[in-house]
C-alpha cells in the first residue's frame, strides 16, 4: 500500500493510532518517516553503507519492540536516540571507543575527576548508555540533545515543549543523576 495518503498525519496522532489499536502498520508508516534520517545517523558513526543499514534494521526492530512495552511522546528524538545508542554499542564491541560523550561529562574540575579517570573509556560508556535510560523521560531527551547532538537550550525548547527553565533544570538534574548512577556503578 502507498503511505503518501498518511503525510498529513504527524507522528503523534500515529503513535496514539498504534497504542489504541496495536496494529503495527501506524508504526510502519512511522518508521518509513525516519528510515533516511536513521540511515543519516548510522552512516555519520559507521562509515559504512552496508553496516549503516544493517544497524537501521536493527533500531526498527527494537524499536517495534519498545513501542509494544511503553508509549514515547517525542518519536523523533526517541528513535534518534535508540539509533546513536545502538550504533555506540556497535562501535564499543567492535573497540573503537568514543570517549567524547564520557569526557564531557566528566569534565568538571573535582576530586571525581581522578577517581573517574581511572575507569576504562570502554566501561564508562556502556555504563553511561545505561544510566541514561535510568533517568527520567525528560531528563534523558534533554541530556542527550545537549551533549549527544550538541544542541542549544534554544533549539532543545524549540524542539520539545519544556521552557527554557525547565530544559536547563532537565539538563542540570539529569546530568547530576548521570554522575550519580556512573560513580554508583563505578564503585560496586
Amino acid at each position: 500500500m502507498s503511505h503518501g495518503k498518511y503525510n498529513h498525519i504527524d507522528d503523534n496522532e500515529l503513535l496514539q493510532r498504534f497504542n489504541a489499536e496495536h496494529d503495527n502498520e501506524w508504526l510502519g508508516i512511522l518508521l518509513q518517516r525516519y528510515t533516511m534520517l536513521l540511515l543519516g545517523v548510522c552512516m555519520k558513526y559507521l562509515k559504512n553503507e552496508e553496516e549503516a543499514k544493517d544497524a537501521v534494521q536493527q533500531v526498527f526492530l527494537k524499536a517495534i519492540n519498545e513501542l509494544h512495552k511503553y508509549k514515547v511522546d517525542y518519536f523523533k528524538s526517541w528513535i534518534y536516540m535508540v539509533a546513536k545508542n545502538h550504533c555506540l554499542m556497535k562501535l564499543r564491541d567492535k573497540g573503537k571507543y568514543t570517549t567524547e560523550i564520557n569526557d564531557q561529562l566528566m569534565a568538571t574540575p573535582d576530586e571525581t575527576t581522578d577517581k573517574n579517570n581511572y575507569i576504562e573509556k570502554d566501561k564508562a560508556l556502556t555504563n553511561m548508555a545505561e544510566a541514561l535510560l535510568q533517568l527520567n523521560k525528560e531528563q534523558q531527551l534533554c541530556v542527550t540533545l545537549f551533549y549527544l547532538e550538541k544542541k542549544s537550550y534554544q533549539e532543545i525548547t524549540a524542539q520539545t515543549d519544556f521552557s527554557l527553565l525547565q530544559v536547563k533544570s532537565h539538563i542540570q538534574n539529569g546530568k547530576r543523576n548521570l554522575k550519580l548512577l556512573m560513580e554508583r556503578k563505578a564503585n560496586n
